[in-house]
């Protein structure tokens, strides 16, 4: 059964996400070269990784302080946010409730950061990551973002060596 918006909302809601709306047409995001994923992206390509101090291993007891603090710095730094502090989610089909092969994908969604936001210790589930999952039971996150002007795009995500950060593309 697919979520509705109102529904949506509630699960966002405990990270300080407000659902302003569904985006119903194309989103227009920084481009890269064809077969380049974010993560995959060079310094060439517009890409900025999170400091080093920023990369939190999934194991440490400081991993929600830090994810968090090294989201909202690049988030602020680069761009993500517009004056009423909104920005786009992008949100896995299967997430909704919808066929996760239909194309596109993800949907996206207009939400506006609150005051008080917790995007990890909050653990809502649409914003956890399921490749984690194959090596921890620990909510860990992983989402993208992008600025409602499409001049960037953020991704927090799952490193193999079992650490997270977050890295923008803005070329």
């Amino acid at each position: 059964m697919t979520l509705t918006d109102a529904e949506i909302g509630d699960v966002l809601a405990p990270a300080g996400l407000r659902l302003v709306e569904r985006v119903q047409q194309d989103v227009l995001l920084p481009p890269l070269p064809q077969h380049v994923s974010p993560a995959s992206a060079g310094a060439e390509h517009g890409r900025f990784d999170s400091h080093p101090d920023e990369v939190a291993d999934l194991d440490t007891s400081d991993f929600a302080d830090k994810v968090n603090a090294g989201w909202h710095r690049m988030a602020t730094e680069y761009g993500l946010f517009d004056q009423r502090r909104e920005f786009l989610l992008a949100v896995g089909r299967g997430r909704l409730g919808e066929d996760p092969d239909d194309e596109p994908y993800e949907v996206w969604c207009r939400v506006q950061l609150l005051d008080d936001w917790d995007l990890v210790g909050s653990e809502v589930g649409m914003l956890r990551s399921g490749f984690a999952t194959l090596f921890t039971q620990r909510f860990v996150p992983e989402f993208t973002m992008a600025s409602l002007d499409g001049r960037m795009m953020l991704q927090t995500t799952v490193w193999g060596d079992g650490t997270l950060s977050t890295i923008v593309i803005r070329p």
